[in-house]
């Protein structure tokens, strides 16, 4: 239950971050945001990997680049799920959809696959030589 909440989170900030960076991404209240945080990880669960099959062709024919459009379309089909989420187009929603996942990609990387913050450390090894 903590990792949900805290991925949870992590999805709400990369909105947020998206909501900061674009003029055409807003919120209306902080409500909206956690709701489409939570929309659009149902939505990622279900609805995009129907999409991804449905436009594979497509896909494989841009060498992987509509990926892009199509999480750019989940995120826009969020905003039409959720009121007080308003997304002004696709390329807003494209773009939003990349800076989501820029954030959480970089967020993630502190959590473990339990819900715990990891520390990264640094590993020092003695007694051994590389020059041999």
């Amino acid at each position: 239950m903590r990792g949900f909440l805290l991925r949870l989170l992590i999805t709400a900030l990369g909105l947020w971050v998206a909501d900061q960076l674009l003029p055409g991404i807003a919120f209306a209240s902080t409500g909206a945001l956690i709701v489409s945080a939570l929309v659009l990880g149902f939505v990622n669960a279900l609805i995009r990997p129907v999409i991804f099959i449905l436009t594979l062709p497509l896909t494989i024919l841009t060498l992987g680049l509509f990926i892009l459009i199509v999480n750019g379309i989940s995120l826009a089909l969020v905003a039409w799920l959720v009121p007080g989420f308003h997304v002004a187009g696709l390329w807003s929603a494209t773009w939003g959809a990349i800076i989501v996942s820029l954030t959480s990609w970089v967020a993630s990387h502190f959590v473990g696959g339990s819900g715990r913050i990891e520390r990264l450390k640094r590993v020092e090894v003695t007694g051994r030589r590389i020059d041999g």
